[in-house]
């Protein structure tokens, strides 16, 4: 009698397979795993046979995960196999942002504990664009030196520290954080954009910086880096040739750095932020000169320069006294009409101007000048100042429909004999080309 072979062999006439025995088995082997794997696959999609999410193409599924919150990407990485496969694809950890915040004194989120463990010991080598965001406890700081000197596998492309409130970094022991960071540096070799706000950096870490990424750094921030002197930062403009921004606090800046700025070597700078703040009242400020100014314009004539002053009303004696090629400027503290009599002078690029306070004494003249001279202004707010309706009926139609951004409490208009509140909206309106109102609360 003629036995049946197994599935796989092929009768001959005598009834002898035409495989070897061990081909054969090996052969079913093969079949049976294809065979579970199908049956599993087919398991997984019968469980949403409407939607049939499972067999989404692995590129779409990419994009989709790219959307979803952290937490919700784990959970989805727990409904299949593929999706968990697509959780722990390298594209889904280029970005990421540490949140690192604690429980007793924030109400802010926070990265749990044990996705930074896996991200250290699984992800590291894949993460690009990395950002740490830490409330105001010197623990959360530390953790966060704690992850950047783990991440030694990694090649950075942007850095950024973000503090939601002081001291935060500041209290770290300078050594522990250096040496974080220096971590970062060396290893990197390709990092274009570092933003270290606050924090305790200090001339060497910055030469070491230099020394690995002087071929790729774009961008630098770091206002409120009181290690950080003048020479520290003019040794980055001296050989990141590629910086494109820069923003840091009037004390760094000086007439050295904007010449090295302007060298033949230098890209064309592109944005420049200057934070002029005063610690102290009556704190002395130095002067940069024009020429420097001059040689900025002539090699970078597209910048923007970015003002922000919080100072005292008698600290503005060094500036504004000669020409300043300044584009976006704020005064976040109380300025005199003196004061801006000098920029509407000395400021024929400005772009944008926000006065947050003046005092009780009216601003017709210094808007007035302003509008005439500073013929580029697109964008003004003004807070608790006081201007006449004449003379802000005649400020908007100097400046005409180039004014996108008009934003004036309504308690800065001062009635006169040509125009009440209820009439002065249509006058603006009519020379704006579109309908306005003052503002009820500032929305700078």
């Amino acid at each position: 009698m003629k036995m049946k072979r197994i599935k796989g062999g092929e009768e001959d006439g005598n009834g002898s397979s035409s495989e070897s025995s061990p081909e054969a088995c090996k052969k079913v082997r093969t079949q049976t795993s294809e065979e579970s794997e199908e049956e599993e696959e087919e398991e997984e999609a019968s469980e949403t046979p409407e939607s049939d999410w499972v067999r989404l193409p692995q590129e779409l599924l990419l994009h989709v995960f790219q959307y979803l919150p952290l937490l919700d990407r784990a959970y989805a990485s727990q409904v299949c196999r593929r999706w968990n496969q697509a959780f722990h694809m390298p594209e889904l950890w280029r970005y990421f942002e540490f949140e690192l915040n604690q429980p007793a004194s924030s109400y802010l989120k926070a990265t749990h504990p044990d996705l930074i463990k896996q991200i250290i010991t699984r992800h590291s080598n894949h993460l690009q664009y990395v950002s740490f965001k830490v409330d105001s406890s010197t623990e959360s700081a530390e953790a966060a030196c704690n992850i950047l000197s783990q991440l030694v596998n990694c090649s950075l492309k942007t850095l950024g520290l973000i503090s939601t409130a002081r001291p935060s970094f500041m209290e770290v022991p300078k050594s522990h954080f250096i040496s974080a960071l220096t971590v970062v540096f060396v290893n990197s070799k390709s990092l274009s954009s570092l933003k270290i706000d606050d924090t305790p950096v200090d001339d060497p870490s910055l030469k070491v910086l230099v020394a690995n990424n002087r071929d790729t750094l774009k961008l630098l921030k770091m206002s409120s880096c009181p290690h950080v002197s003048p020479a520290g930062i003019l040794c980055v403009a001296d050989q990141c040739y590629g910086l494109r921004e820069l923003a840091l606090n009037y004390h760094l800046l000086s007439d050295e750095l904007l010449l090295a700025l302007s060298s033949e070597k230098h890209v064309h700078l592109e944005h420049l932020r200057i934070d002029v703040v005063s610690e102290n009242p009556g704190q002395h400020f130095h002067t940069i000169k024009k020429t420097s100014w001059d040689a900025m314009v002539r090699h970078s004539p597209k910048f923007n320069l970015v003002m922000y002053f919080f100072l005292y009303e008698d600290e503005f004696g060094p500036f504004f006294n000669e020409e300043v090629p300044v584009t976006h400027l704020y005064f976040g503290r109380s300025v005199s009409k003196e004061v801006l009599g000098r920029v509407g002078l000395h400021c024929p690029r400005l772009v944008e101007l926000v006065v947050c306070a003046n005092g009780l004494r009216p601003l017709d003249e210094e808007l007035i000048r302003i509008a005439k001279r500073c013929t580029q202004l697109s964008a003004i707010g003004l807070g608790e100042c006081e201007v006449s309706c004449s003379a802000f009926v005649e400020f908007v139609k100097l400046c005409g429909r180039r004014l996108s951004q008009l934003s004036i409490m309504e308690e800065v208009l001062i009635p006169d004999h040509k125009y009440s509140l209820d009439e002065i909206h249509w006058e603006v309106s009519k020379h704006l080309g579109r309908v306005w109102f003052p503002d009820m609360m500032p929305t700078w």
